[in-house]
């Protein structure tokens, strides 16, 4: 942890997202940042009521509400923030069954990932930072396919028709969540490579005022053409926001150069300095955009350890 860190409860990152949306990638990564002995890493899927067969049976879509134990997720929250340990419940998606539960003990930095992490208020209240993942729909099924076949036993067909069997849920309460990030993060192909899934994505974040942002402008200062860009938008609900591109084909040097900005800007944290950007693909694969975003969430977890983001 941060050498002066001044906070002494659990800091909170919530990432939400719909199914295959690189949830899992991004924690693992922030993880490796701020140190695995020191990060409690939580999977909402894990409160789901029903197993696989069982929601089959009730003809239930794991993304609905109903479907899961918001209200210990809730209870689950406020005691990890108050330094309280937990039972958490297990949910196997190799098969889909429930499995016995885990006993977890507060950390300093607690990240919980899922599909409903955002869905009341109570939840919404004790994260510190919330991430909102919205890849581009047609890279997200593509990965949903890759990982649903290769790790959890479905068929393509099986996987594109519970894409179909879920998306009135989506719509009703994935991405209505969208609304309460401070950081809206969207992966996505570039335009001369649509069939992009790894490491040349760019990558889009949308910083919400609800966060103090790290200033950038001695690396953006250096060039418009550098892979890197900064400006000021308006967001779907006409809000200011700021938006920073990344492109997949940033040169290296860029790269490192941003990389060392950040951590110069959390010299706390250097001690904890680790080469992330790694993903699942034909063998492990490394990716610039992945790993400075993943950087960034990392100086935003630092910061609040610091007392310096309030919430």
């Amino acid at each position: 942890m941060p050498k002066n860190r001044v906070v002494d409860r659990p800091i909170i990152l919530g990432i939400v997202g719909d199914s295959a949306a690189g949830k899992t990638t991004l924690t693992a990564g922030i993880a490796a940042i701020l140190g695995q002995d020191r990060v409690a890493c939580i999977c909402s899927d894990d409160y789901h009521r029903y197993g696989r067969k069982e929601r089959a049976e009730r003809k239930i879509t794991a993304l609905h509400p109903d479907c899961n134990y918001i209200d210990i997720l809730e209870q689950h929250l406020r005691l990890l923030r108050q330094n309280q340990p937990v039972l958490k419940p297990v949910y196997d998606h190799r098969d889909g069954s429930l499995a016995a539960p885990e006993y977890v003990a507060p950390k300093p930095y607690i990240i919980v990932e899922g599909l409903l992490g955002y869905h009341t208020r109570a939840m919404r209240d004790c994260y510190d930072v919330k991430l909102y993942l919205e890849p581009e729909e047609e890279l997200r099924i593509r990965w949903k396919i890759q990982r649903d076949m290769g790790k959890r036993g479905y068929t393509r067909e099986q996987v594109l028709a519970q894409i179909k069997d879920r998306e009135h849920d989506t719509q009703a309460f994935i991405r209505p969540q969208r609304t309460f990030a401070d950081i809206v993060i969207s992966f996505y192909p570039p335009e001369d490579h649509a069939e992009e899934t790894g490491s040349q994505l760019n990558v889009r974040h949308i910083l919400r005022p609800t966060l103090p942002h790290p200033d950038l402008s001695p690396i953006l200062d250096r060039g418009t053409n550098s892979g890197l860009h900064l400006e000021l938008s308006r967001d779907t609900d006409g809000k200011p926001v700021d938006v920073l591109e990344i492109r997949g084909d940033i040169a290296r040097g860029r790269a490192e150069r941003l990389e060392n900005l950040l951590w110069s800007l959390i010299p706390e944290a250097s001690h904890l300095r680790a080469n992330v950007g790694a993903f699942d693909g034909s063998g492990p694969q490394m990716s610039h955009t992945l790993a400075l975003t993943q950087l960034l969430i990392a100086y935003h977890m630092v910061k609040a350890a610091m007392g310096e983001h309030a919430i």
